[in-house]
């Protein structure tokens, strides 16, 4: 009964391509989430195997199947999948702001970067790591960015809760540094 599960929520994953939510896979089976997980995690295990190509991967709460890195070269050879994407300075700079920040609208982006970021969000717009969330309940109802799962993928993280803290000695330096630029501004 458990191998079948198993082999019902492989089939699932392979079928959808994309990540599905731990909700929609449970319904899928017909068990419930916690028991669902379990055997996610059973499936996940029998990827781990150096004979394996493929891998689970968990992207927030939503489960996908993906190929495992070290194979990235061979599957390239055969789809000729374009080059990941560039990330200069500015995009970088950008992108770590709105994952720090989600939701985030570019007004607050380019209030931190002190320089307009149209551009920046554009570009992750079109490379598929930042997407619209919603609106603003402000005047002129400001679109607010975030994050997506090709974010999650890209770095290879599960979770945006995964993201590395700053150093709060850091982020006092910094601080202090902006203030200081600020400052001198004003002075000139």
């Amino acid at each position: 009964m458990e191998d079948q599960k198993i082999a019902e929520l492989e089939a699932i994953l392979f079928a959808a391509g994309d990540s599905v939510e731990l909700s929609k896979l449970a319904k899928g089976i017909d068990c419930d989430e916690m028991t669902t997980r379990s055997l996610l995690m059973k499936l996940g295990e029998n990827y781990q195997a150096a004979d394996r190509g493929i891998r689970l991967i968990e992207l927030e709460d939503a489960w996908q199947l993906a190929t495992k890195p070290e194979h990235y070269d061979a599957l390239i050879r055969v789809a000729r999948q374009p080059k990941k994407p560039v990330l200069t300075d500015v995009v970088l700079e950008t992108l770590s702001i709105i994952a720090y920040k989600q939701p985030v609208t570019k007004l607050e982006i380019e209030k931190i970067r002190g320089v307009k970021s149209d551009f920046a969000v554009n570009k992750l717009v079109e490379y598929g790591l930042v997407c619209e969330t919603g609106r603003l309940d402000a005047p002129g109802r400001p679109i607010l960015f975030g994050t997506t799962e090709e974010f999650l993928r890209y770095f290879g993280i599960s979770s945006v809760s995964d993201l590395p803290q700053p150093n709060p000695l850091m982020l006092e330096d910094f601080k202090a540094e902006a203030e200081e630029e600020v400052n001198t501004k004003l002075q000139v």
